[in-house]
């Protein structure tokens, strides 16, 4: 709140007068040609009209399709100039006649087009600049790959030729206002294809096989959260923000010119690479020692190394050999780093005593970041490597599927689909799109009903609506009251194709027959009908530690993971928290008295930007998942699975955020995961029972096994979990982070510490203390 009286600068004074005059730009960005850009960009055209807004259209594709011709009714075209090009008919934006027609808006389709030789300004993108400088805001549409640099990086993941005359600057679009990425599933890109509502002409070559449209999906959202990762920091830097969001990954590897260094710069970047995160690499070293000869061979291949794999390496000078940690701890803060690799310790026990533990002085110093200690190599013959996408291998045909495999294949066949619009927030219009949806199916002949919509007294969300059924709710007696929720049953009977269910974090009232409404909705599926639902993105159970970060609210309703992972279709609904916030305060998503607080809370602009991070990081790792699940498919025998997670918890608070980062690292891995609570008293109180059920029901509602055991005192409960991990041959253990002082560590020692002398064969994750990030 206090930002709003700070004096402005004169510089910003005249950069919001200049602002004054000039018009806004949005770009609407897709992963590839056929996504529907047009469409939308004549949507947004209708809807600014109904507004009482002046917009013309400007330029449009050459493509006719019905649904393009009903958007564009009623909506004022200011004609092209058309010229001759190879025997190719082009069009070029007729700048003078949009100039003198003087339009609040124009909507702009095809924003990388290079214009005749004889015009006035070389490119689409100088036309629109133009117009923008003359106080004509703007609409427009782009590929990602037809930015420059990610027509390369398309062609060199895709080895498919894309054809394009021309590329814009990648900075454009950090010209624009806005960015709203059109996110659409590869099986959407696929059938309106076969449909017809794509033409030849838009689909260069091998571009729309599906692993390639997998590729341009997963492209698009991690150039989006990239721009969006920028933004966020700008935001929390200017608000006296430190440290990391929340919302990505930033793994900081503390290297040594040592024969270990690259096993930990290759373990760093696997870790990077399965969180969808950033790599940094930093030596610390003293400048008044000369480096070995030895010592400078490392030196250059640990430079070509990080090089090779997408890092950033720096070296960093150290003025005393004690202060490696403080420099570590520094460091770590100015970037933002979630997560710090590092080898292990060669202090003995009595060293750490005198001198202190650099892994613990780490944790003391930082929050929110999180320590994994690699395991020493010297310890055991053999370095591990993380599964990664595998070449794909024709299966045999003639191979004779198991009796198992063919109720699998029954099951599959009998099971409805389901697709889940995710948001980053309330109010993006996932519910609005869900119905869009259901209407253009029952237009198709698709038997479509609406099973559960929660329109918040939304306007246009009401409108969209149209002629789709609606199964009456179910009416529960609570506490003298009459409460209603999704008649399951009522839908079942009815037996459409599919059913529109609203919110699937919902939990139901007391009495249903089922506590969760994502249960609700497996049944429906199980039933043979298929579900298009909504969600945002703070449900996800395993995110629900990131958003209390982000936000500072504990969310309680969530959705587990494999909900979504085994969704067919998960799509992003994408809108910039600029255009929400405009949104809520013109009360399209809460009754106005709600909009204030609103504003100052949930939808804080930092929030909101976190969020929406947060949001295509999620999306596109889930799209990376179903590539590899994909070709995983058309492998034989098993997905060979080489990691095991073993996550160790007390009846701590904290115990429940261990469960969800184990879960999230073994989804990641391909791996198997546990978790262990050792029991050391008896009996446990009522309290405590509680806390271990909920420890259990959460880890089984992730997909992981938990596991229980029994110990005479305190102190053999680590010696039992050291057996139980042996045993179940874990390669990285989780533990939280201790809450022992340091004089209690010199007394009895860190648990921590024993730990890794202990298990010097595994990897070790410390969980840092968690400090919820709400300024």
């Amino acid at each position: 709140m206090a930002e709003q009286f700070r004096r402005k600068s004169p510089e910003e004074i005249l950069q919001s007068i200049s602002n004054m005059h000039r018009g806004r730009l949005k770009i609407i960005l897709g992963a590839v040609s056929g996504s529907g850009k047009t469409y939308h960009l004549l949507m947004e055209g209708q809807s600014l009209k109904k507004k009482g807004i002046d917009v013309v259209v400007g330029m449009l594709g050459t493509a006719t399709r019905p649904k393009l011709a009903e958007q564009l009714e009623g909506l004022e075209k200011v004609p092209a100039i058309s010229w001759i090009a190879q025997s190719e008919e082009k069009c070029d934006l007729d700048v003078a006649a949009i100039v003198a027609r003087d339009p609040e808006v124009v909507l702009v389709d095809g924003l990388a087009h290079r214009n005749r030789a004889d015009a006035p300004r070389q490119t689409r993108l100088d036309d629109v600049l133009y117009l923008l400088n003359r106080n004509i805001s703007v609409i427009a549409t782009v590929n990602v790959y037809e930015l420059a640099g990610m027509k390369e990086l398309a062609e060199r993941l895709t080895k498919a030729e894309v054809r394009i005359d021309q590329c814009v600057p990648e900075d454009t679009l950090a010209l624009a206002d806005e960015v709203k990425l059109l996110d659409v599933t590869p099986e959407s890109m696929l059938k309106r294809l076969e449909e017809g509502n794509i033409e030849a002409a838009q689909t260069p070559n091998l571009l729309f096989r599906r692993d390639n449209l997998h590729v341009l999906r997963e492209l698009a959202l991690r150039f989006v959260a990239n721009g969006v990762n920028e933004d966020l920091e700008d935001y929390r830097e200017k608000h006296g923000m430190v440290g990391a969001s929340g919302a990505t990954e930033r793994v900081l590897v503390s290297a040594q010119y040592h024969w270990n260094g690259s096993i930990l710069v290759r373990r760093g970047q696997q870790v990077a690479k399965r969180l969808g995160g950033e790599l940094l690499v930093v030596c610390f070293r003293s400048q008044a020692k000369k480096l070995t000869k030895e010592e400078a061979t490392f030196r250059r291949s640990i430079g070509k190394l990080v090089e090779k794999v997408g890092g950033v390496f720096e070296e960093r000078p150290l003025q005393r050999n004690m202060d490696v940690a403080n420099e570590l701890v520094a460091y770590a803060m100015d970037n933002n780093v979630t997560r710090i690799v590092m080898g292990q310790s060669k202090r003995t026990r009595w060293e750490e005593v005198w001198y202190g533990s650099v892994v613990h002085r780490i944790l003391r110093k930082t929050r929110n970041i999180d320590i994994l200690i690699v395991a020493d190599r010297s310890e055991r013959d053999g370095e591990r490597v993380l599964p990664t996408k595998r070449s794909v291998v024709k299966p045999n045909p003639y191979r004779r599927l198991s009796e198992e495999e063919v109720e699998q294949e029954i099951g599959k066949i009998r099971r409805g689909t389901l697709k889940v619009y995710v948001g980053a927030a309330p109010g993006v219009g996932k519910t609005y799109t869900m119905l869009r949806e259901g209407n253009e199916l029952a237009r198709k002949g698709i038997d479509v009903v609406i099973g559960l919509l929660e329109t918040h007294g939304r306007k246009e969300t009401l409108e969209q609506v149209g002629a789709l059924p609606t199964i009456a709710r179910k009416q529960i007696p609570y506490k003298n009251v009459v409460l209603e929720e999704m008649d399951t049953d009522a839908i079942i009977r009815r037996n459409p194709e599919v059913v529109l269910v609203d919110e699937l974090a919902h939990t139901n009232v007391q009495g249903s027959i089922n506590e969760k409404r994502h249960q609700d909705v497996e049944k429906i599926l199980s039933a043979g009908v298929s579900v298009i639902s909504t969600m945002n993105i703070q449900h996800l159970e395993s995110l629900n530690d990131s958003v209390e970060q982000i936000t500072g609210i504990r969310v309680r309703e969530t959705v587990p993971d494999h909900i979504l992972h085994q969704a067919e279709e998960v799509e992003l609904i994408d809108i910039s928290p600029k255009a929400l916030r405009q949104r809520m305060r013109e009360g399209n998503i809460y009754a106005m008295e709600k909009v204030e607080q609103s504003l100052n809370h949930f939808f804080k602009t930092g929030n909101l930007i976190a969020l929406r991070e947060l949001a295509l990081r999620e999306v596109a790792d889930d799209v990376d998942e179903r590539l590899e699940a994909w070709e995983r498919r058309t492998l034989r025998g098993p997905w060979r699975q080489q990691e095991v997670i073993f996550v160790c918890v007390n009846l701590r608070a904290d115990s429940e955020r261990l469960i969800r980062r184990g879960f999230r690292i073994a989804y990641r891995l391909k791996a198997k995961w546990f978790v262990a609570y050792v029991q050391d008293h008896e009996p446990l109180t009522a309290e405590e029972g509680q806390q271990l059920d909920k420890l259990k029901k959460l880890t089984e509602r992730l997909g992981g096994v938990f596991e229980q055991g029994k110990a005479a005192n305190r102190r053999k409960v680590f010696t039992q979990l050291v057996r139980q991990m042996n045993d179940r041959q874990t390669t990285q253990a989780v533990i939280g982070q201790s809450a022992r002082t340091r004089w209690k560590e010199i007394r009895e020692g860190s648990v921590i510490l024993r730990l890794l002398r202990e298990v010097r064969h595994m990897d070790v994750l410390v969980v840092a203390d968690h400090t919820p990030d709400i300024g």
